[in-house]
This record gives structure tokens, C-alpha cells and sequence, in this order.
């Protein structure tokens, strides 16, 4: 589905939502205390990256950062898998594609698995901040500065999964800066926070015009970072499985304009094999300062020393 209009303003449809944001709190919290009471602990650490929000913040480029800089295996749900991205699901092919071992499901399972291994290095966990079923030994949330804490709203209301005092759980975050911020967005000061920034590399020169479509949670964001000639903007509900259809009709419009298709990579993951070789996508750079790896370095030689 697509993000919707009111999970970053107050509009009347998110007044009217509050009261079943309620019943999701309460069912939420339960399944989380239920959750906690059978906690796996793992023998090797466990790094997770999350966030209190519903999609698109920005967490892969952070874990695909994060996993190569300790060499370490990604657990992840895999979500919307499809034979495009080889059953892993968009995020996972990503970070598949660049050489980091992935493996996607069940997280417990995979778990187990990588702790029968010889291996004492972390693991990055992405996403799974909620599951309180996995003891995580590091949590890390990540923030998009331009879109905060949304609306401030609970689910369906607004994108938050927790409330805002959620983040009191984390060991530290990364604040992925932007130009413009959003409204009463504040994070907590006892907290560590990192600051990281996101660069889009277009592959058109700026004279080429571009149509630029995502199907992603917060399209605006990639639409407004690409340094394109952009003609026309097209979006899509968040992990959009495209259709032959669709293609074609992008690819139609774009030769009636005389314009080129760009896409994310994440988008593009999920595009078939010929409709690859004729879409090109925007690579994402994200650049966290340095602080952060000397911080979590630390952090994971800790816990090291204390599971020995």
C-alpha cells in the first residue's frame, strides 16, 4: 500500500483512526510481553538496526554499511519475496547482490543456524526492534530527519509502531540529515546519536530529462535527493510488485518524452531481467561519521568479553 497522505500531518482521517490506535497499543504490548518470555539468546552478537516508524527511513544503506565494516552476516524476514529478487525479498537481494551473506525467514532459525558455527563475529539483525522474542546485545534505530516521528500517531493513525518512549530501549542512533526537518521532531540527549548523510548518484548527465518513478514507503524523499533533469514523477505502494503491464507503460510514456527511466535500486531489484536492461536506477551513498564505527566497535568487544 502506499504511505498514507495523514501519516505525516494531523489530517481528520488520522482523529478518526486514533481510537483504533488504542487497540493496536494494547495488542502490541501483549504480544510483546508474550514474546519476552521465551527470548533467545544468542552466543554471538547480535546488532540490530531498527526503528519506531513503518517503513522508510533508510535502514538498508545502514546495515549494507554496517555488514561489510565487521564482514557479518544479515538475518532478515525477507519481505515481499518473488522470483525477480531469487525468493529473498527487494531489501535482501540488495544487499545479496552486494556480496553480504543474507540469509531470510524465520529469524530464530537462522540464528541457531549461525550460532553452530565457529565464527565470534556479530551479526546484523535488520529490522526486528519490536520482536523482543531475540535478546539483541546492540540496538541501533535509524531516523530520516525530513520525516520524523510522522504525524506522532500509533498505527493506523500515523507510522509509529511504539510510542516515541520506545526509544529509550536503544543504545544508540543514526540521524540521517536533510535540508529541510520535520516538525516537533526531537530525539532524547542521553542518547547517542550519529549523523549520517545520504547521497543519490544519477546516472544521466543534467540535461537528460528523466522520469524517475519508486514504489517505495516515502518516494518524495528519493525524488527530491536525485540530481536528475526530472520531468515527471511516479509513485508506487511501498514494495510494488510491477506488473509487465506497468513496465510497459513506463517505458512508453518515456519514449513518447523522449526521456529516460531511473528507478531506486530497490525498485529496480524487483523489475525483470529485460526490463533491467533497460531501466537504470540511482545509486544511494550514505555516509555515517566515523564516531559511530569506533562507538560500536567498542560496544561489540564488550559484549564479546561478557559472553566469553
Amino acid at each position: 500500500m502506499k504511505t498514507p497522505r495523514w501519516f505525516l500531518k494531523k489530517r481528520l482521517m488520522a482523529y478518526l483512526l486514533c481510537p483504533l490506535s488504542l487497540f493496536y497499543l494494547i495488542g502490541s504490548k501483549f504480544v510483546f510481553n508474550l514474546r519476552k518470555t521465551h527470548e533467545y539468546v544468542s552466543r554471538r552478537p547480535i546488532i540490530c538496526f531498527g526503528n519506531i516508524l513503518s517503513g522508510g527511513v533508510g535502514k538498508t544503506p545502514v546495515v549494507r554499511n554496517v555488514a561489510k565494516f565487521f564482514d557479518a552476516p544479515v538475518v532478515m524476514r525477507g519481505y515481499k519475496k518473488s522470483k525477480e529478487t531469487c525468493g529473498l525479498g527487494d531489501e535482501a537481494k540488495m544487499l545479496s547482490n552486494d556480496g553480504i551473506l543474507v540469509h531470510v525467514g524465520n529469524r530464530k532459525s537462522n540464528l541457531i543456524l549461525l550460532n553452530k558455527q565457529k565464527s565470534d563475529s556479530p551479526i546484523i539483525m535488520d529490522d526486528g526492534f519490536q520482536n523482543s522474542s531475540i535478546k539483541k546485545d546492540i540496538s541501533v534505530l535509524v531516523f530520516d530527519e525530513s520525516v520524523g516521528f510522522g504525524n506522532g500517531f500509533l498505527l493506523p493513525a500515523g507510522p509509529l509502531r511504539e510510542k516515541k518512549s520506545a526509544i529509550r530501549r536503544a543504545d544508540a542512533i543514526i540521524l540521517i540529515k536533510r535540508k529541510n526537518v520535520a516538525r516537533n521532531f526531537a530525539l532524547p540527549t542521553d542518547i547517542p546519536v550519529f549523523k549520517a548523510k545520504n547521497t543519490e548518484i544519477c546516472p544521466y548527465n543534467d540535461k537528460t530529462p528523466v522520469i524517475v518513478f519508486a514504489g517505495i514507503g516515502y518516494p518524495e524523499k528519493f525524488f527530491d535527493n536525485v540530481p536528475c533533469k526530472i520531468i515527471e514523477k511516479i509513485s508506487f505502494p511501498d514494495h510494488y510488485q510491477y506488473t509487465k503491464e506497468d513496465i510497459e507503460n513506463l517505458i512508453n510514456k518515456a519514449k513518447k518524452k523522449n526521456a529516460e527511466l531511473l528507478t531506486t535500486e530497490k525498485d529496480w531489484v524487483r523489475l525483470p531481467d529485460w526490463a533491467q536492461k533497460q531501466i537504470k536506477f540511482s545509486v544511494l551513498n550514505i555516509d555515517i561519521e566515523k564516531s559511530f564505527y569506533d562507538w560500536l566497535k567498542g560496544k561489540v568487544n564488550d559484549v564479546n568479553i561478557k559472553k566469553s
